[in-house]
């Protein structure tokens, strides 16, 4: 079985030093935050080119406490894509906002900045674009237009570290940029994690009080805050990881560009788009096919494991039935995620896996 993520592969080749880092920080008596945090928020905001990071729990609790740092909240709206992982949203309803959906690019399958304007309300403050699958969304033309209208732009870069828009990496562009660290992420910690990075100065300030129960000093709240707090442990795996994320992103793009030559001119399926002005970092290899479910199971068959990122569009999902979208709303949205499939990624793929997938492929078209 090829697997579609092996993070045993990663642990063979970096395990001494993750233990080392996790036994420095069981020896030390601290659990929570303190310097092996510090440490990689600083390393990981130079990495995004900004100044401050934030390391949280969660990718989700980033994307909240971006919102509630910028003062979003109750009677505000957020316009998002319907075609993202549900923490998205989840986040705009945790903050007391209302999720405004807008449907995506055929193309990049990230929020469409031309459908964008017509979300815009009196009651907009945000936009948070999502980049998805490893590629950066549209980001100039929807930041001309948050700053036409006054709008927050928060990028959720959960699955895009280290990728590139224009030369500028993600999380930099907008107020604030957010990341998760689940383990399957590009960069990922060995449990839950997750992080803001921002140039803004307030933001910031405002994030770190709210992430420790809105404490500006112990047991001094000044703040209705939560306990978002990253602990020490992640911190300490996350900066041994962050030493070798570009290596592991390049052996992601040169595995991508490999599919590229083996899977290129067939008809039947629709390869990721790389645009040339975007550093794609491959946080899954998704393609496109009519005959999604007969080409996975057959995949399945030859012993090639898949994943569907994502199946269901938020807005069908039967959880967020209450936010009033209804099938046919966002098109392109829907075709997509009857299309999408995975295949294997991840930096140890070797090229003969690489040519068994697309060999499978190949033999299932044929069959087709």
């Amino acid at each position: 079985m090829i697997p579609l993520l092996d993070l045993n592969a990663q642990y063979e080749q970096i395990g001494a030093d993750l233990e080392a880092a996790v036994l420095r920080v069981l020896r030390s008596g601290r659990y929570i935050l303190g310097e092996e945090v510090a440490e990689f928020e600083r390393n990981f905001a130079s990495y995004c080119g900004v100044r401050h990071g934030i390391a949280v729990n969660t990718g989700t609790s980033a994307i909240h406490l971006s919102l509630v740092a910028a003062g979003i909240g109750r009677g505000d709206e957020v316009i998002t894509t319907p075609f993202t992982f549900v923490a998205t949203v989840a986040a705009i309803l945790y903050a007391g906002a209302r999720p405004v959906l807008v449907d995506i690019d055929p193309v990049t399958m990230t929020l469409d900045p031309a459908l964008v304007e017509a979300a815009i309300s009196p009651a907009t403050k945000a936009i948070i674009p999502v980049h998805l699958y490893g590629q950066m969304a549209d980001m100039d033309p929807l930041l001309m237009l948050a700053d036409r209208h006054g709008l927050v732009v928060i990028e959720d870069a959960c699955q895009s570290h280290g990728a590139e828009y224009k030369g500028r990496r993600a999380g930099s562009l907008g107020l604030s940029g957010c990341f998760s660290f689940y383990p399957g992420k590009n960069l990922g910690a060995c449990g839950e994690g997750g992080i803001l990075v921002t140039n803004n100065e307030a933001l910031a300030t405002a994030a770190r009080c709210l992430r420790d129960w809105g404490q500006q000093e112990r047991y001094h709240h000044v703040a209705k805050g939560f306990n978002y707090r990253m602990d020490a442990i992640q911190g300490a795996v996350l900066g041994v990881k962050l030493t070798h994320l570009e290596d592991w992103t390049e052996r992601r793009r040169s595995h991508a560009g490999a599919y590229d030559r083996l899977l290129g001119g067939n008809p039947t399926m629709q390869l990721p788009t790389a645009l040339s002005d975007r550093r794609h970092v491959y946080h899954v290899y998704a393609v496109r096919s009519r005959e999604r479910d007969a080409l996975q199971a057959s995949l399945a068959s030859a012993g090639v494991q898949t994943g569907l990122h994502y199946p269901i569009p938020v807005h069908l999902q039967r959880a967020y039935a209450d936010l009033g979208y209804r099938r046919g709303d966002f098109p392109e949205a829907e075709t997509a995620a009857r299309q999408v499939l995975s295949l294997p990624m991840y930096p140890e793929l070797t090229p003969a896996q690489i040519e068994t997938v697309a060999a499978a492929v190949a033999r299932d078209i044929h069959v087709h």
